[in-house]
């Protein structure tokens, strides 16, 4: 257990009873929700359980203030009125409620009974497959090394990602000894189950719970898992936009990523990942009312996305483990191909030093969870870590730092969605989750796309709490989802914190008047679609009746802490470019200070792309593993 006294256990009991409470057929939260938010709790860093133990004793001294006696003795109406005073108060107390209510809300949702009484199937029971012999005998997992071991390679790749996958296999089948080293586990799709609070916790970073800090507080939860976030992603492929390389180009002195240049490695990604567009009849019942929207308002350029996922059946819980394995993230796609080449993973082992000799990266050491030593030994390493991560472990060692630009110039494409109510069913599990998009104001910088979540995510998306919320739970069959990401101006940093990665990151005006832009343009879309309530994540607006409603929003200034915004595309913090005294790496991936050391992740990306970007980074690998190949041969 988080280990909270008595008192806070029974504080956040009554929070539960308060902000869940029962429905025509949804059960009230109570101790039950509880128990599985610390079981939850007390598998994440320290800081966490102190920060909950926190906001408990915060919420405690407001009620004392207001009523004389700690929350668990007011009355249950003065409860919910101390709560929605939060909910409609200042940043500080707004962004303490939903870290105290979020994490009940997903617990207490995350119910396969409601499940059924809804008509949603969240609950999967994948098949095991038969593998073939190089997928058994050249994965290693930590807990079964049984002791120390070392071994030698030609290139070590730390990190399964859309990075380390692909760079690895191009590697081994240029006919160079390859090891993977990755932190996480490696699932296959019996460990899919579809349910979305049990695989956060498998599949993510700090079970989902990194953010960053600064103006507004913005989750960007990572995957740690072999296929890294590609593995717990929507599938959504885009390439760079030919506009972001030509300035790579023009500005960074990056000659090679131009459009031309750059077209035969997006070819041969997207070969290998089957990427097409999402199939007409996958798009369910959030794509036809955003189609309908669209059209009602004269747009032309909206449609189908495309994913990596050719044999997509719809089931819904792509961020959670594809039970089917009809996504083609690197798990199950790049890091095969790498093992049929000849290439060695150990996964559950945690890299802590690279080797350096002499100014030459020659390896890496790795600890495993049972604390045995794996040391390899190789020609070159490369860091796969992702962008937030890979400047922690290379800062560590204090590599990297000669430009001062490692861990900074980080974007993150601020996220946000809204959720619609309907007279009609949208039965928003079936179908792809972000299967659709509007192009519609790409060029100023806003991409939509489809964002659809299971219940208990969802329900974490909107700032209700108490009868309201429950009411919303249980017409879910009728709710649509929608949300769109920046192209961020803003820019932010990475650097460690007491062994934890600290975030900060600033949200400047010109990305919140995007965000506010989009979320127009977003509840116009529902509205024309005959929606009759819009949600918006905008403290003071975050229930819009009407486009009378949508007016007022439109001359109200919205500052960046009125926001509930997300994040899903760190990059940059590792940046590549020509010149060392502003970039941390060259454009053959090699770090301007330490030979045979490279990075190649989302973190060497050179700035904001402004589209989803696994298959910049899958692109850049392929290029990287090119001039590693050629320059070890």
């Amino acid at each position: 257990m988080s280990e909270l006294s008595r008192h806070q256990h029974d504080t956040l009991v009554a929070v539960a009873e308060t902000a869940l409470p029962a429905g025509r057929f949804i059960p009230a939260a109570g101790a039950d929700t509880v128990e599985k938010v610390e079981r939850f709790v007390a598998k994440l860093p320290s800081q966490l359980s102190f920060g909950l133990k926190g906001l408990l004793r915060g919420l405690d001294a407001a009620s004392w203030i207001g009523e004389r006696r700690p929350f668990i003795k007011v009355k249950p109406e003065k409860r919910l009125a101390l709560l929605e005073s939060w909910r409609q108060g200042d940043p500080f107390r707004r962004l303490m409620l939903r870290a105290l209510v979020s994490p009940l809300k997903i617990a207490h949702f995350d119910d396969p009974k409601l499940y059924k009484q809804l008509g949603c199937v969240y609950e999967l029971h994948a098949k095991s497959e038969a593998k073939p012999a190089y997928m058994r005998d050249r994965v290693h997992h930590g807990h079964e090394l049984g002791g120390d071991l070392a071994v030698e390679c030609d290139v070590v790749v730390v990190g399964t990602g859309a990075g380390g996958a692909v760079v690895g296999r191009e590697l081994a089948e240029a006919g160079l000894a390859v090891v993977f080293v990755e932190e996480g586990r490696y699932f296959d799709r019996k460990d899919f189950t579809g349910r979305s609070f049990s695989m956060q916790q498998k599949l993510y970073r700090r079970g989902g719970s990194t953010f960053s800090v600064g103006n507004v507080g913005i989750p960007i939860p990572l995957g740690q898992t072999v296929g890294g976030s590609t593995t717990v992603n929507s599938g959504t492929c885009y390439r760079t936009p030919d506009r972001v390389l030509r300035r790579w180009q023009d500005d960074l002195g990056l000659d090679e990523l131009g459009p031309d240049e750059m077209a035969t490695y997006f070819d041969r990604v997207e070969a290998v990942l089957g990427v097409d567009y999402a199939r007409a009849e996958l798009l369910g019942g959030n794509g036809r009312v955003i189609a309908r929207g669209c059209e009602s308002l004269g747009f032309t350029r909206h449609g189908p996305l495309k994913r990596n996922a050719p044999d997509c059946d719809g089931q819904g819980v792509c961020c959670f483990g594809c039970p089917t394995d009809a996504k083609r993230s690197t798990n199950v796609s790049y890091i095969p191909l790498a093992l049929k080449a000849g290439a060695e993973v150990f996964s559950g082992a945690k890299m802590t030093r690279i080797i350096v000799d002499g100014g030459r990266a020659s390896g890496v050491v790795a600890h495993t969870q049972d604390g045995h030593v794996l040391t390899v030994r190789s020609r070159a390493v490369v860091i796969a870590c992702g962008s937030i991560m890979t400047p922690l472990v290379l800062g560590a060692q204090g590599l990297g730092g000669a430009s001062g630009q490692l861990g900074k110039n980080l974007s993150i494409h601020p996220a946000c969605g809204a959720l619609a109510e309907f007279d009609e069913q949208i039965l928003p599990w079936k179908g792809i989750p972000q299967g659709y998009s509007i192009h519609e104001l790409h060029e100023e910088g806003i991409l939509f796309e489809g964002a659809m979540v299971p219940l208990e995510m969802t329900m974490s998306m909107t700032q209700l709490i108490g009868p309201e919320l429950i009411r919303l739970a249980e017409s879910f069959d009728h709710v649509a989802s929608f949300g769109f990401l920046v192209e961020d101006t803003s820019r932010g940093s990475v650097r460690e914190v007491m062994g934890q990665p600290v975030i900060q990151y600033w949200l400047g005006d010109k990305d919140v008047a995007h965000i506010k832009r989009g979320l127009d343009v977003l509840a116009q879309v529902f509205f024309a679609a005959g929606a009759r309530r819009v949600h918006l994540p905008i403290s003071g607006f975050d229930i819009l009746e009407s486009e009378d409603d949508l007016h007022k929003l439109r001359h109200a200034t919205v500052r960046a802490w009125d926001l509930d915004l997300s994040a899903y595309h760190p990059l940059g913090t590792a940046r590549m470019g020509a010149d060392p005294k502003s970039s941390v790496v060259d454009a053959d991936h090699q770090m301007h200070d330490v030979d045979s050391l490279y990075v190649v992740d989302g973190a060497a990306v050179p700035s904001a792309i402004g589209v989803n970007p696994q298959i910049t980074i899958m692109a850049l690998a392929t290029r990287a593993a090119e001039k590693i190949a050629a320059r070890l041969s």
